[in-house]
């Protein structure tokens, strides 16, 4: 399943890393640029232990993400 995900704070990307692991297609999305061009280049905006990994990971397979 192909999901958008609006937002990428505490809810938005914790939530697309949990459902990217279920295996499904996640894209973030959120109005601040500059939060995802931070994202991209592997800098957590909030602090969930587990979600830098889980989003590193998520990326480099191209299952989701940004």
């Amino acid at each position: 399943m192909n999901i958008a995900m609006i937002g990428s704070g505490y809810v938005g990307l914790v939530s697309g890393a949990c459902l990217s692991e279920f295996g499904h297609q996640v894209t973030c999305v959120d109005k601040d640029a500059a939060k995802i061009t931070a994202l991209r280049d592997g800098v957590m905006p909030i602090f969930e232990p587990g979600l830098a990994e889980v989003v590193a990971a998520k990326r480099q397979s191209r299952t989701a993400f940004l």
